[in-house]
């Protein structure tokens, strides 16, 4: 679990591709700091498992459904990539909950700028997405935690407004009109949705209460 706030820019300096598996190794220094065999960093919003490190440097395996639902098998060497190890309990909780495990991409379409801010205008590839983007809500963009300003469903696109301290230290610096964006919509919205869904095509039962196999069944244990 993560909170969508970046600890730092990462560099990634070598990739190793067979087919639609990878591994990234990626340059970086806070997130060293303590890290260990297994330990999950979010990677341009990605939950990836670090699977070798040194000094400098973790390597992550990616693997075939990461590297189609993601924008990770596009980013060329030597790119810069937003890191962040995965919270602590105790720890303040200054973003929202992230898992890490992101829904699809979002091309931006336009990116301008309002007095202090820089706002962007994402459209998801997946239209799909849509249903989960609400205005006020949060979204995680390429692992950041972000406010939605407006959400078209019409159109298929959303904004989100990037405060100037957010733009230098994050991978949005680098982004313009055409470049990709990993995104992970609310996980508290996809699990009511869910559950509404399942109530509207399921049958009728007769209420029991809450119970461990209701919880279970929807996807809660």
């Amino acid at each position: 679990m993560f909170t969508g706030l970046i600890e730092e820019m990462g560099v990634l300096r070598a990739v190793q591709r067979r087919g639609e598996a990878m591994i990234l190794t990626i340059s970086a220094s806070k997130v060293l700091a303590d890290v260990k065999l297994g330990d999950s960093i979010s990677v341009n919003g990605v939950c990836l498992t670090v699977v070798e490190f040194d000094r400098y440097s973790f390597s992550v395996d990616v693997m075939p459904e990461t590297y189609r639902l993601t924008n990770l098998h596009s980013i060329p060497s030597g790119s810069a990539l937003n890191l962040e190890r995965a919270m602590m309990a105790g720890g303040r909780f200054g973003g929202h909950l992230v898992q890490g495990h992101v829904d699809g991409t979002g091309t931006i379409k336009e990116r301008s700028t309002q007095a202090n801010a820089i706002v962007f205008t994402v459209e998801p590839n997946d239209v799909q997405i849509m249903r989960h983007v609400v205005q006020q809500g949060s979204i995680t963009l390429d692992g950041i935690s972000l406010t939605v300003v407006s959400a078209d469903r019409e159109s298929g696109h959303f904004t989100v407004s990037i405060i100037p301290h957010t733009l230098r230290e994050t991978v949005l610096q680098n982004k313009h009109p055409g470049h990709t964006l990993n995104i992970e919509c609310d996980i508290l919205g996809k699990y009511v949705d869910h559950l509404l869904s399942m109530r509207d095509t399921q049958p009728a039962k007769q209420s029991g209460g809450l119970t461990e196999s209701i919880l279970r069944d929807n996807g809660f244990m």
